[in-house]
């Protein structure tokens, strides 16, 4: 049984829930202060690639990072391993971002005003406070937005292609057996991308349970 597709979906997940976690971190702490009109029309910007289609999220990628976008002028990243990894942050993003900012909200601010009274930047507080006392909400938010780009397809078929051994996820490698008509080799795959996706359910259950 070829492993490969379960190699590059899961170097592929890695690198995006890396890249979400930092992202999501970042931008949640800045909305919650954020105290402007526009914080509605800037969580639903954020959020929308979680309501679309997989495809219509692909499209839209394509438009900007196509080869015929002053973006892809500069930079080829189309059918590449990074598109497939760019695929997945956009559709695990609304996830992280979601979780991390209900639970950095559930943090008395009282503390967070105490670490700026003593002097504390506000990377500092970020980091050394809100971080660490959210950490039960922002792991399960890793874990979710995990899941969520292991099972990415739409996008991932859109921008990256599915060429075996550089962007053929398993989603992708799923598809295409079942349509040349290698049940069996299907089959072991989502075998494989439920039990990963069960055990990463399972572990959120301890987290909640955790806290």
């Amino acid at each position: 049984m070829d492993v490969t597709p379960v190699w590059i979906s899961f170097k592929t997940t890695l690198a995006a829930t890396g890249v979400t976690f930092l992202l999501g971190v970042l931008i949640a702490r800045w909305r919650i202060s954020y105290r402007g009109k526009l914080g509605d029309l800037i969580d639903g910007t954020l959020i929308l690639p979680l309501a679309l289609p997989p495809t219509v999220v692909g499209l839209f990628l394509l438009i900007v990072f196509g080869r015929s976008s002053p973006i892809g002028h500069m930079v080829s990243i189309v059918f590449t391993w990074p598109a497939a990894v760019l695929a997945s942050i956009v559709v695990s993003f609304p996830l992280m971002y979601q979780t991390t900012k209900a639970s950095f909200r559930q943090i008395d601010a009282s503390l967070i005003d105490l670490a700026r009274i003593d002097g504390f930047s506000e990377w500092t507080i970020l980091w050394r406070v809100m971080v660490p006392l959210a950490w039960h909400g922002l792991v399960a938010g890793a874990t979710l937005s995990f899941v969520r780009a292991l099972g990415e397809f739409g996008a991932t078929l859109m921008i990256a292609g599915n060429i075996p051994g550089q962007t053929q996820t398993m989603p992708l490698a799923i598809f295409f057996s079942v349509e040349a008509g290698e049940s069996g080799y299907a089959l072991g795959l989502s075998l494989i991308n439920v039990l990963i996706s069960f055990g990463a359910i399972l572990f959120i259950g301890v987290i909640e349970r955790r806290q």
